[in-house]
C-alpha cells in the first residue's frame, strides 16, 4: 500500500523542472571502503558529522556511502543517501521502494531472535502474512482504546512518585533505571490482560533481559560510548562478528514463556487471522519488546530532555494549558488531548528534532528518479535507499 500524500508529493513537481545530476560519492575500495565509514561513523567523526561532511564535500543531500555495519555482518553496505525532506519521502511509498527484511538497515539480524520467524517488520507490505499479522495487531489494540489511558497513567503515577522518593532520600534520582520498569509494566499489562510482568517468571528481571536481547539485534548499528582505548574490541565484537544469539538464548525463552503464559485473549485472537498461538506470540514479543518496550526507552528520556531544556516560560504554558482542558473534560481523555494544541505542538517537535526511529531504509522496485530540493537523481532497480530523518526534518540552515 503507498501513502497517496506521499505520492502526489513526489509527482507534484516533473522531473524536467530540475537539473540532472548524478549520484555523487563513493564507496571507497571493496571491504576497506565499509570499515573506513563505519570507522568514520562511529568513532573518528561521529553520526552526524558524517553525514554532515559528506553533503558538504559533494555539494548535495543525495550521495552514496556506506552505511554500518559492513563486514562481515552486512553483506552490502552500498546505500544511497537522502538528507532532504523532498527526497526522504520516497522511502514512504510502497509502490516505489520495497521493504522486505530492511528493518535494521543492511543487514538482518538471525531469526533465532525471533523464534525462527520473519516478524511483522522485516515483511514487506506485500507479503500476505504482513496484511495478517498487521491486522490482528490493530484489531487488538483498537479492542484496548479505553484502557490505554487509564493504564498509562497509573504506570506513569509509579514513575514520578518512585523519582520524587529517590530525590529525597537521595538528592538525584535514576529516571533511566524507573523509566524501564514502568514502560514493560505498560506494555506487559497492555497485551497480558491486565496481568504484571513482575508476576511471571520474569519478576523484576525483565527490562534486563530485553535489553540484552535488543542489543544482540541493534549492536551492529550501536556503540557504547566506550574510551578510546576500547574502540577496536567494540568494533570487532559488535561491528564485525556480532553478539550471537546463544548469550540470551535463556532469557529470550523466559520472555516468551511470559507472554505465552499471559497474552491469552491477544493468542486466542490470533488463531481467527489464520496465525499460529507460536507465530503469533513471537511478533507480539517483537512488538512488545522492540518496538514498544525499545521506543519507550529512548522516547520518554528523549521528552523530558527537550521539554525540560525549554524554560520556565513554556513549562508555565503547558501547565496552564493542560490543567484548563483536563478540568473542563472532566479527566484526560483523547478528546481533551486532542485540544491541547501546544502539547501536542511540543510533542511533535521533540520527535521532529530527536525522531525514536531515524533510519528509514528501502530497496528501488523499478529505476526511478527522485528530487532533492536542487537537483533530480535517477536510482536503479535493486538500488539501495537510506534516509537520516533527523537531517530530513531540519531547515539546511540547522544541519
Amino acid at each position: 500500500m503507498s501513502f497517496p500524500f506521499v505520492s502526489s508529493v513526489l509527482s507534484s513537481t516533473p522531473s524536467s523542472d530540475l537539473p540532472r545530476r548524478k549520484i555523487p560519492g563513493s564507496y571507497g575500495l571493496p571491504f576497506f571502503g565499509a570499515i573506513k565509514d563505519r570507522w568514520d561513523f562511529f568513532y573518528l567523526q561521529g553520526r552526524d558529522q558524517f553525514f554532515r561532511s559528506r553533503m558538504e564535500n559533494y555539494k548535495s543531500t543525495v550521495f552514496r556511502a556506506n552505511m554500518p555495519p559492513g563486514p562481515w555482518i552486512s553483506p552490502d553496505p552500498h546505500v544511497i543517501v537522502l538528507l532532504d525532506a523532498k527526497s526522504f519521502l520516497v522511502l514512504f511509498d510502497n509502490s516505489k521502494v520495497e521493504k522486505r527484511n530492511l528493518f535494521t538497515g543492511t543487514y538482518m539480524p538471525s531469526t533465532s531472535y525471533t523464534g525462527g520467524y520473519r516478524v511483522c517488520s522485516y515483511l514487506d507490505p506485500s507479503e500476505p502474512e504482513h496484511g495478517s499479522l498487521k491486522a490482528l495487531l490493530l484489531s487488538f489494540l483498537a479492542s484496548k482504546h479505553e484502557e490505554f489511558i487509564p493504564l498509562f497513567q497509573s504506570c506513569m503515577k509509579g514513575l514520578f512518585s518512585g523519582l520524587e522518593d529517590q530525590l529525597r532520600d537521595k538528592g538525584q534520582a535514576d529516571f533511566e533505571q524507573l523509566n524501564d520498569v514502568l514502560s514493560l509494566e505498560f506494555v506487559f499489562k497492555l497485551f497480558c490482560d491486565g496481568k504484571s510482568p513482575s508476576d511471571t517468571k520474569l519478576k523484576s528481571s525483565g527490562p534486563t533481559m530485553l535489553k540484552k536481547w535488543l542489543l544482540g539485534q541493534i549492536g551492529p548499528v550501536s556503540s557504547l560510548g566506550l574510551p578510546k582505548l576500547f574502540y577496536p574490541i567494540e568494533d570487532f565484537i559488535m561491528h564485525s562478528v556480532g553478539i550471537p544469539f546463544l548469550l540470551v538464548k535463556g532469557d529470550y525463552r523466559k520472555v516468551y514463556d511470559a507472554f505465552y503464559s499471559s497474552a491469552i485473549s491477544f493468542l486466542n485472537k490470533a488463531e481467527s487471522f489464520g496465525l499460529s498461538k507460536e507465530e503469533a506470540c513471537h511478533n507480539l514479543v517483537f512488538v512488545a519488546g522492540f518496538n514498544s518496550f525499545g521506543g519507550f526507552t529512548k522516547v520518554f528520556p528523549s521528552m523530558m530532555k527537550w521539554v525540560a531544556s525549554a524554560g520556565e516560560s513554556l513549562h508555565r504554558e503547558l501547565a496552564k494549558e493542560i490543567r484548563t482542558i483536563v478540568k473542563s473534560e472532566g479527566g484526560v481523555t483523547l478528546n481533551a488531548i486532542n485540544k491541547m494544541a501546544l502539547t501536542k505542538s511540543v510533542v511533535y517537535e521533540a520527535l521532529r528534532i530527536e525522531p525514536p526511529v531515524p533510519y528509514q531504509y528501502g530497496r528501488a522496485k523499478d529505476d526511478l528518479v527522485i528530487q532533492s530540493h536542487e537537483a533530480s537523481f535517477k536510482i536503479k532497480k535493486g538500488e539501495m535507499i537510506f534516509g537520516f530523518q533527523p537531517f530530513a526534518t531540519k531547515r539546511s540552515k540547522d544541519l
